[in-house]
């Protein structure tokens, strides 16, 4: 028999009546003879409760406290789809992390997955029942309840597709696949029926919601096959797999944006050698993951250091750099949180030249000025304030999307 693993995002759980009509779902896999493993995140808005409450009870956190609390909201779900199963006439069973159970390292509320057991799923799939296991959440090898981050129930559905061998993952959510924009910013964005892992990885990495970054990583390295596609619809999604040959037609796959980054400057650096390496290696030891980084040209013996985090690191990125910059005599240490991230993205690239020219000048003529610009072989990535994001987001799509399909000819 086949085995999938269907993963269901927050919305489409987000009340009794959704996890009616995702248990309905489920049934139809079972019915067309398919063993079935399902990962379930936490009811819509339950997580950001949870958050909330620790935060009311304190400014910091303790982080292992922090995961007792938040992990909470996938156990009551995966519990509820059980019981909906069951009302259907399906034998499942829900397994929380721990009873998987999904071993992870050290680091609360951005914990890695490092090995899952799977002879209790096994034993429970034997059986014929659907196996309902809580996403998001995981163990140390003390036995502490870890969390694997935002969008941590997509990494352990993709995990979980890889240590059963599964067919195939199906991500399901309440879009219907991958676009080449945001819709709500640019209507006539086309959804994208197939995607390179390496392509997704970048737009996940750059802002794309769709998907969390380590679950692609994760299913490139193991080569797990991904359908992204709606719970509210029947129609095809988008494919996440290798690449191949007719993926290079296309020059720029998708226009990826972020607004949850903050840039941090440290302002008049001694421009020294390990200066940079000591203010990095702070940051890296807090677990904090550092986008782009711009130094400026030095004058006068100084320079400026300047660097992007998550908002959600932005506190605590700034506290470290102050620190740091007393050490290292810098003069003062400044924080923009008013700033954009947007990208384009495509393995053509790779073999089409002229496409850094081309997104300059089309930030050129909406006016937009740069702070800052990051590349790889398949992605340009510029740093603007954020009032200019949707004008630049709509720019690069009609340039790019909408305008850049390459003829195909036959001579």
């Amino acid at each position: 028999m086949p085995l999938i693993v269907q993963k269901f995002g927050g919305t489409s759980v987000g009340s009794i009546e959704r996890i009616k009509n995702v248990a309905k779902r489920i049934k139809r896999a079972v019915d067309s003879g398919n063993k079935v493993v399902v990962v379930s995140s936490a009811m819509s808005g339950e997580t950001d409760r949870l958050i909330n409450l620790t935060k009311e009870v304190s400014k910091k956190p303790d982080p292992r406290e922090y995961d007792v609390v938040v992990s909470t909201g996938e156990q009551v779900a995966i519990g509820l789809l059980a019981i909906a199963l069951k009302d259907l006439g399906v034998d499942a069973v829900s397994l929380t992390g721990w009873q998987v159970p999904i071993f992870t390292d050290n680091v609360y509320t951005k914990a890695r997955i490092k090995k899952i057991g799977i002879r209790r799923i096994n034993k429970e799939l034997e059986k014929g029942r659907v196996v309902v296991v809580a996403g998001f959440q995981g163990i140390t090898e003390n036995r502490n309840i870890t969390t694997l981050g935002r969008g941590g129930s997509d990494t352990t559905a993709v995990a979980l597709a890889t240590a059963l061998n599964a067919d195939f993952c199906e991500i399901y959510t309440d879009v219907k696949g991958v676009y080449t924009a945001d819709p709500r910013i640019v209507p006539n964005a086309k959804k994208i029926p197939v995607i390179s892992y390496e392509e997704m990885m970048e737009m996940a990495s750059l802002g794309s919601k769709v998907m969390q970054i380590r679950s692609v990583e994760f299913a490139a390295k193991y080569g797990v096959k991904i359908h992204v596609r709606s719970t509210f619809s029947e129609e095809e999604g988008t494919w996440i797999q290798e690449e191949n040959e007719e993926m290079e037609k296309v020059v720029v796959r998708g226009i990826s944006h972020n607004l949850k980054e903050s840039k941090i400057t440290v302002v008049n650096v001694p421009d020294k050698p390990g200066i940079a390496a000591k203010l990095f290696k702070a940051l890296g030891d807090a677990n904090i993951v550092v986008d782009m980084i711009v130094q400026n040209v030095s004058h006068k013996g100084h320079t400026d250091i300047s660097f992007t985090v998550e908002k959600t690191d932005a506190d605590e990125a700034e506290e470290i750099a102050k620190e740091v910059a007393k050490e290292i005599g810098a003069s003062a240490v400044e924080r923009n949180d008013k700033i954009a991230k947007v990208s384009v993205v495509g393995l053509g690239m790779r073999t089409h030249s002229g496409t850094a020219g081309k997104m300059f000048n089309v930030l050129a003529k909406e006016g937009i000025n740069i702070y800052a610009i990051s590349t790889s072989e398949i992605k340009i990535s510029c740093l603007i304030d954020e009032d200019k994001a949707e004008d630049a987001i709509r720019a690069l799509h009609k340039e790019f999307i909408e305008n850049g399909k390459i003829e195909i000819i036959e001579e």
